[in-house]
């Protein structure tokens, strides 16, 4: 269990720019939220989508948690991340990563993370959960992990510097928010940490024996962001490219980038929220004075 009061003390530098093109394709990385496997098939359909639109090769692979998606920026064996907003204002503090896009889900750019339980488990208030298992998806997941956790904090059962384990029996991290609630359904643990749109990745029968007994604040939803300093045109293209699966036509292509309804432009600044929360739980360094 990794502890709440690790942030990296200082920002680490940025790898030299590195030139996209015929020599060296532009890499995205993609986080484990989904099934692994279902994620392979997912970046062969978006890396041909792309590179017909931009003209050059594209590659992508599966980080194997959100804490790697960071570090590829950071050394440049990635361009583009899809991440959560917690990764994001770390990435963006950290390593000077850009967000240039977000997801709409049901027409909305914010989401909240839930605690799920099976139903017949007797538990019907997060009080209950006191000495129960619990799973999340990953310690930089703000759905998976961060804001359930804060739901507890928010109604005094812990304190923003406690170990989840003085509350918890036992605490996982599964890698994803399905393989959470999957975890719950399956009797391995009491209760998953995990994104509201978690139940659009189970099957019907699964759906059926869960349900959610708390819910955090609002949180926006999941980014696309590059690397600080990758080319502005070419940023801009792949902007484009992305913004151009809104269009009936290309709507298809969605279900292999996590399933949104769409995306839209965002600015930095309307992560001023997550960015103050991860403060609070040291995810990044006191704000400067």
């Amino acid at each position: 269990l990794p502890p709440l009061g690790a942030a990296p003390s200082s920002a680490q530098p940025a790898c030299a720019p590195v030139a996209v093109g015929a020599d060296r394709p532009l890499t995205l990385a993609y986080i484990p939220q989904e099934n692994p496997e279902k994620l392979i098939g997912d970046i062969s359909v978006i890396s041909r989508y792309l590179e017909g639109e931009l003209g050059i090769p594209v590659t992508g692979f599966v980080t194997l948690d959100q804490a790697a998606a960071i570090e590829a920026l950071r050394n440049c064996t990635a361009d583009v991340s899809f991440s959560g907003a917690l990764p994001y204002v770390m990435a963006h503090e950290l390593v000077g990563a850009r967000v240039v896009l977000g997801e709409v889900l049901r027409g909305e750019t914010i989401y909240h993370g839930r605690i799920f339980v099976r139903k017949d488990s007797g538990i019907e208030t997060i009080e209950d959960l006191r000495g129960r298992s619990v799973s999340f998806s990953d310690p930089l997941s703000e759905s998976g992990y961060l804001y359930p956790l804060d739901v507890l904090v928010q109604a005094g059962l812990l304190d923003e510097r406690d170990d989840p384990q003085t509350f918890f029996s036992r605490v996982f991290f599964s890698g994803g928010y399905q393989q959470s609630v999957e975890a719950v359904i399956n009797g391995f643990v009491d209760a998953a940490g995990a994104s509201e749109y978690v139940t659009v990745s189970l099957r019907p029968e699964q759906l059926e024996q869960v349900h959610w007994i708390a819910e955090s604040a609002p949180i926006p939803t999941h980014v696309v962001m590059v690397r600080g300093n990758l080319d502005a045109a070419l940023t801009e293209a792949f902007a484009e490219a992305m913004l151009q699966m809104n269009e009936p036509a290309y709507r298809h292509l969605l279900r292999h980038v996590f399933s949104p309804d769409g995306y839209v432009r965002v600015s930095d600044d309307a992560f001023d929220g997550v960015r103050d929360l991860a403060r609070r739980y040291n995810y990044l360094p006191p704000k400067a004075e």
